[in-house]
């Protein structure tokens, strides 16, 4: 990915004119580009790691899998959360790690972690680095040194056993990849998420990833079936049978641990056979409520879609705001939904009949399928059009909770409010759009976009809004984070999350794994 901005630079488009008219209306932005540094005029602070620690290290791993050069330093530096890619346009010295290292087997990272423990050394994995709560940043948090652990060379379909219908992949095989691997031979794993393209298998396990097919396919927690891990006390290998009643389920210790335990370096993961049909059909509901109710209808119906989505009407407007059309298809307000059933043609019918039957009773208008298709062609560009805002002088950011069903308008409306609030009282307006994402039988999650102008400083302006906007999270029934996990961003609100036993617990893990506390410091734990 590009060091300043997401994904691949060729996708990277600029504004186009109605976006530029929307943003100096509302916003009072004008969307003229001010462009960042050169990456070689970025200047990182100097590697503290000492000649003999990365002679130590090139012993274990190779001198040609370590590297201390700028260029490779800098993409490591952080995620791409709207403050991370911020923090790349300063020309002031940036934090990065001291040192990027690629270990080839499970043997090099124990060698590498013991290592770094008896040194003092803090190490960070590093998959496909698309974390947007800072959860690969280089907190030093008292160590000599931060290590970046790269694990794309864990990059195998190791076995695939088609009678259970399971797969062991790589670590650090990016979701592309893994989808290919799997495709030639018949299956798919069907976990996409926003950040799919580069995002890894790894990634996705030590964050709980939740991806857009979650309806159909389940959350990426949902799919795994074993893990192994390397901690510096030694190796877990995880998941012996598809249910067990042998006491705590120790494999839930470690999704969503965020590399705080230890590194995961294989996945067990359920998969199924390519899908020969997919069928969309997308629906016009008249307001956010009306639609919440068809979706949950369909949900607690168990009806089968592999994805359900539900726009709501700010968010709904501003896509009408920048082409009359949706997938060629004229949409006059309302609120926005889609759904994609996926499966054999016979299975697929019957589920799609049944949901439609629901969501017409429930109030919706059939607009086809071309709308639903134009969602699905670019269901992973959004982070593009973000990165364009923020280089024309717009704040953009995006944020995530979950709660029950009964709880869902009344966080919607606070986080909203406390959005608008929060960014007027740092001299902005603002629009803040929402859809839900994923659906379950008793609740939902939201997912906010919230665009505003840049004030001031506006890493200072984002965190201020980011610290108010976390506080009405968990003060009305919230979770504070329900696919994009805790990493440094989130964790203020862990101790409210998980409360005070919780947190002594997640902390014992820690003493028990991680005697050193080497891994991801500053991350998860309160």
């Amino acid at each position: 990915m590009k060091w300043d901005a997401w994904g691949d630079p060729a996708l990277a488009k600029p504004l186009s004119e109605d976006i530029k008219g929307l943003l100096a209306a509302v916003l009072g932005v004008s969307g003229e580009v001010v462009a960042g540094p050169a990456a070689d005029k970025v200047v990182l602070r100097p590697s503290t790691l000492a000649d003999d620690d990365l002679k130590a290290l090139a012993a274990i791993v190779g001198a040609s899998w370590l590297s201390t050069r700028d260029a490779d330093r800098l993409p490591r530096s952080g995620g791409k959360s709207t403050p991370d890619l911020l923090r790349r346009k300063s020309r002031e010295p940036q934090d990065a790690p001291d040192a990027v290292v690629l270990p080839g087997s499970e043997e090099e990272i124990a060698a590498v972690l013991a290592l770094c423990a008896e040194r003092r050394i803090a190490v960070v994995p590093f998959g496909g680095g698309t974390s947007v709560v800072g959860g690969v940043d280089p907190i030093r948090a008292g160590f000599t040194a931060v290590l970046s652990l790269d694990m794309r060379r864990f990059d195998q379909l190791l076995t695939l056993d088609e009678v259970s219908g399971e797969a062991v992949l790589g670590a650090g095989l990016a979701g592309p990849q893994a989808e290919a691997l799997l495709a030639a031979r018949g299956y798919e794993l069907g976990h996409y998420p926003q950040s799919f393209r580069f995002a890894t298998i790894g990634g996705f396990a030590a964050t709980r990833s939740s991806g857009q097919d979650s309806a159909g396919y389940g959350r990426f927690d949902e799919m795994v079936r074993g893990l192994r891990v390397i901690t510096p006390a030694g190796i877990l290998d995880l998941g012996r049978a598809p249910a067990s009643a042998a006491g705590p389920d120790l494999r839930e210790l470690f999704l969503g641990s965020e590399g705080v335990f230890g590194v995961i370096t294989a996945v067990r993961l359920r998969v199924h056979p390519l899908p020969a049909v997919r069928e969309f059909e997308a629906w016009s509901f008249p307001d956010f409520a009306t639609g919440a109710a068809a979706l949950r209808a369909v949900e607690q119906q168990g009806t089968g879609p592999t994805v359900i989505r539900l726009s709501d009407e700010t968010e709904t407007a501003v896509n009408l705001a920048m082409t009359d059309q949706i997938g060629g298809t004229q949409v006059t307000g309302g609120c926005l939904a889609v759904t994609v059933f996926e499966g054999d043609a016979e299975q697929v019918a019957a589920r799609h009949a049944l949901t439609r039957a629901a969501l017409l009773a429930a109030g919706g208008t059939s607009l086809g399928e071309a709308p639903a298709r134009a969602w699905e062609h670019g269901r992973f560009n959004a982070p593009y059009l973000r990165d364009a805002l923020l280089a024309g002088g717009a704040l953009c950011e995006t944020l995530e909770t979950a709660t029950g069903w009964a709880q869902l308008d009344g966080l919607k409306a606070a986080v909203s409010q406390t959005l608008q609030s929060a960014l007027q009282d740092t001299g902005s307006a603002s629009l803040v759009m929402c859809h839900i994402s994923h659906v379950y039988p008793t609740g939902a999650s939201l997912y906010f976009t919230v665009v505003a102008a840049q004030q001031g400083e506006p890493i200072e302006q984002w965190a201020g809004v980011k610290h108010a906007v976390g506080d009405a999270i968990m003060a009305n029934g919230g979770t504070i984070s329900h696919h994009h996990a805790v990493g440094a961003d989130h964790r203020p609100w862990m101790d409210q999350e998980i409360g005070e036993l919780g947190t002594r617990i997640l902390r014992a893990v820690k003493d028990a794994v991680d005697p050193a506390g080497i891994l991801n410091p500053g991350k998860l734990i309160p």
